[in-house]
Formats: C-alpha cells, structure tokens, sequence
C-alpha cells in the first residue's frame, strides 16, 4: 500500500508552470523558446526531479519523515534535495567534490543538510562511490540521479507536458540542453517525441576555450558546472535519442550569452549560457522557422564568486 505524502504546510506540491518564453539576443536574431527554470523555488530545474524521486520513494515506503536521502551532485541537485528535504520532514547528505562554489554549499547547509566533500581530483565518480558507501552503511535512501529512471521521468510527465501547453501549435521541432544527468534531455524528448513531434534533440558540451580560472572541478568543462562526461549518466547513455545530434560550445561563447541573458533581466547561470548558445546552432541546423526549445536551468547567485562574475567584481 502506497504511503500518502503529506502536505498540508508544504508548498512542493503547489508549484505552477514556469514560463515558456521566446527570447532574442538580437533584433533581428533567432528567437529560441526558453523554459524558465530558475523560477523554480530552489531556482533551478531540478526541483521536479527532487520532488519526484523523494515523493515517489515517500508513497512507495522506501523513506518516511526523520529519514534521510543522500546524493552525489555538483551543486543544483543538493539544493533542490535540500529544500525538498526540509520540507518534508527528511534530513539531507549531500556529497559533491572540492571546488564547487562556496554559495552552494552554504544554501544546502542553510536548508539543514550536510554536506561532505571529496577530493577534488576524485570529482563526480568519488563523490557518487562516497554516495554509495554512506547507503551502504545506513538506512538512507540514496536517490542515485544519474540512473534512477524517476529523474526522465519528472520532465516526461511534467515539464515536458507544460512546454506542449505553452508553445504556440503545441509543436517542438528540436530540443537543446546540456547533460549532467540526462534526465532533462531524455524526458523532454520523451515528452514531445510521444506526443506526435518530428522532434532532433540537441546535447549540448562546452570546450574548453580561453578561460583559466576553473569553476568546478567535476564537470564535463570545468568551467560549466554540472555538464560531466556522458559515461557517468546510465540515463543518457543508455537513453533512445533518435537523431541525436552533440553540440561543442566554447567556454568563452558560454560566458559571453549568459553575461548577455543576464543584462536582458534573465538572472541565469553559465549552464543557461550553454544552452542557448547551442539552441541557436541548432536554429541554423533546422533552418528559419523551426521552434526550438531550451531550459533555462539555474539561478545565477550560486555563481557569484566564479568567473562569470569577474568582470562585476572589478576583476579581469
């Protein structure tokens, strides 16, 4: 018998649609379709799939309240689980590399989690070994986010299904992001390939351009968190992504969009950035007219001390 959630007091269940919106950088530029999901109450995209692998572990017995969840992550998903955690009743491990920036793991601790850090050299595969290791030894339920079919599926039957009502003929011809998990890319291409789209999904993968100070230790780029090498997501390599075609975006390009979202009012970090620069080769790909769709993942004030930032600090 499924466990019910509880939520009277909490506000998990009761978030809206976040806006869809067309964005051009230029006049007279391409417009991409940006889902805006650093509105969400963590300020990042990976509320749903917090909410989704917890709740569902809630309803099926495997986690009640004064449990604790534990997962390996670089900075959004810790935060989101954080939140998510407090609000239900759970205590929170969150297991992430040296080197992630000082702001994360300060709201992670603000929220009552604990974060512990692994060698920097380890980076994402130390971190998910201590991940297991803490579940092995306990009865914490470990969310395992770069395999648990729950991440997909929370941008399959949700993000996925709020894009369909929001775009203009209910139509997506290509799908951009960059792939930390994959649950983004494989369940909005899910989401819109089920519903009748000729949909191309677009991986975008920053390279390393000309930028020397690192961000993150743990990323496919060190310089844009959260986007790791595709052998560590079992969701994405193992994921049926008809026509898939991978995008490789500059760091500098990166930095550059999302400095220039942020002047448009879009107060995004560098994964933002990535996205859109990729959204816009998948535009000329397509060809004039093709609606193509990217998330605008996360918040740009848990980079504030990185480099995208620099410039603001007075620092060259």
């Amino acid at each position: 018998m499924s466990n019910p959630f509880k939520s009277e007091g909490r506000f998990v269940q009761k978030i809206e649609a976040t806006p869809l919106v067309e964005v051009r950088l230029e006049p007279e530029g391409a417009g991409i379709w940006c889902k805006l999901e650093f509105l969400n109450p963590s300020g990042s995209t990976k509320d749903r799939i917090a909410r989704y692998m917890v709740e569902k572990a809630w309803r099926d017995g495997r986690i009640k309240e004064g449990g604790t969840v534990v997962e390996a992550s670089s900075g959004s998903t810790s935060i989101a689980l954080a939140m998510t955690c407090a609000q239900m009743g759970l205590e929170f491990i969150a297991v992430m590399p040296e080197g992630v920036s000082r702001e994360r793991q300060l709201t992670i601790r603000a929220y009552g989690g604990e974060v512990i850090l692994v060698p920097a050299e380890e980076g994402i595969h130390g971190a998910l070994r201590k991940a297991g290791e803490i579940a092995d030894d306990s009865d914490a339920l470990y969310t395992r986010q770069f395999e648990n079919p729950d991440n997909a599926e929370a941008h399959r039957v949700w993000t996925g299904q709020e894009i369909l009502k929001q775009i203009p003929g209910g139509t997506v011809d290509g799908i951009v992001s960059g792939v930390g998990t994959g649950g983004t890319i494989v369940g909005l291409y899910s989401a819109f390939a089920e519903a009748g789209c000729e949909v191309t999904p677009f991986a975008a993968r920053p390279v390393r351009g000309s930028a020397v100070r690192e961000l993150e230790c743990c990323s496919f780029s060190p310089c844009v968190p959260g986007v790791v090498e595709e052998s560590v997501s079992k969701l994405y390599s193992e994921a049926e992504l008809a026509g898939l075609v991978e995008l490789d975006i500059s760091d500098d390009v990166v930095f550059d969009i999302a400095r220039k979202l942020i002047r448009q009012g879009f107060p995004v970090g560098p994964s933002s950035g990535l996205n859109y620069a990729a959204a816009l080769k998948a535009q000329e790909k397509l060809g004039p007219g093709a609606r193509i769709v990217t998330v605008m993942p996360d918040r740009m004030e848990r980079y504030f001390s990185t480099e995208l930032f620099d410039s603001m600090n007075g620092e060259s």
